[in-house]
């Protein structure tokens, strides 16, 4: 081989390596990627609350929201994800009892309320009784809620429409949701006359506004909760999670709207 074919040959090899390196590099990287699945109700907070835990670090974070129930299954049929913040326990315990969720880490992250909210135009006044707003609702009217077979905030609100005495009534002009955000769109839209949401949701709009709530112990405790999932308990995710349990994080959660957690660990405040 001449001279000049020979360094050619060797120009070539050494481009090829490199790039495969760099390759190789940004495939880590982005494999080096923290991604949190969160319940729909919990975007805005989470996504301030990523924006804090993913300032000084390497590696990314990426957050997924979803129902509860969707994201708990997508986990359990292998998704990637790091983190799992859940609005019901019970989704929490369907992982745990498949093995899904790292030992340990389970805690308790913040609760909520339940809120019946109509679009900002509605001469529905505040504050009234429950009876009352759904008795005020057109004859054609429908409610926006989560599907109560698949959606906590569904779930939640068939449980306090019971116990109130007004599922009957509102069973058959329940508009279902794929999840507690797309209620939300509904109301804002107008689209139907009233919703129901968590208090935090009707928080995050300026086109909608809250008529009536539902008392506390009409309903189990809305409880988030969050866990490492188990195979992708990277350092860089337990320094995400633990971040999400800090005071910083709590603090975010409380200007959304959240209750303050009941965790026992971090009651210090940490």
């Amino acid at each position: 081989m001449t001279p000049w074919r020979h360094r050619i040959a060797c120009t070539a090899i050494a481009i090829f390596v490199f790039a495969f390196i760099a390759g190789a590099s940004s495939n880590a990287k982005a494999s080096e990627a923290v991604l949190v699945y969160a319940a729909a109700s919990m975007t805005n907070a989470v996504e301030a609350i990523v924006n804090v835990c993913g300032s000084g670090q390497t590696e990314p974070i990426k957050a997924s929201f979803a129902a509860s129930s969707v994201l708990a299954k997508q986990i359990d049929n292998g998704a990637a994800a790091a983190v799992y913040l859940s609005a019901n326990v019970a989704w929490m315990d369907y992982l745990e009892k498949r093995n899904r969720l790292v030992a340990n880490t389970r805690h308790r992250l913040s609760g909520n309320s339940l809120v019946v909210i109509a679009p900002v135009i509605s001469a529905l006044p505040e504050g009234a009784e429950l009876a009352e707003v759904f008795a005020a609702m057109p004859g054609d009217g429908r409610v926006a809620m989560g599907d109560p077979e698949h959606v906590p905030a569904g779930y939640y609100a068939k449980a306090a429409l019971n116990h109130v005495r007004l599922w009957d009534r509102i069973r058959g002009k329940a508009a279902n949701t794929a999840n507690v955000r797309a209620a939300l769109a509904l109301v804002e839209a107008a689209a139907v006359p009233l919703g129901i949401v968590y208090r935090t949701d009707a928080l995050v709009s300026r086109k909608v506004r809250v008529v009536a709530e539902f008392p506390q112990n009409s309903h189990p405790p809305i409880t988030y909760e969050a866990a490492l999932v188990r195979g992708h308990d990277t350092a860089a995710a337990r320094r995400v999670f633990e971040c999400m349990l800090g005071r910083d994080a709590a603090n975010i959660l409380a200007r959304h709207g959240f209750f303050p957690s009941r965790d026992e660990r971090y009651a210090d405040g940490r």
